[in-house]
């Protein structure tokens, strides 16, 4: 009995384009959650004209909410 395997997704077999694979390098900027929060539980962020709201939870954690 043969079986075959699934062919794999085109967006996984492809190849990143020059500038994907440039932009993948640049290192990402990393900002502490006590420093963004500066001090409080909740900061607002403002996003392609919407308010997002990222929260830090009872259980410690963050949250973002539209």
């Amino acid at each position: 009995m043969s079986t075959t395997l699934p062919a794999t997704p085109p967006a996984i077999a492809a190849r990143p384009a020059a500038s994907a694979t440039a932009h993948a390098m640049a290192p990402v900027k990393r900002i502490s959650s006590a420093g963004l929060m500066d001090g409080g539980r909740e900061v607002e962020i403002e996003h392609a004209g919407r308010i997002y709201r990222l929260r830090i939870t009872q259980l410690n954690k963050l949250i973002l909410t539209a």
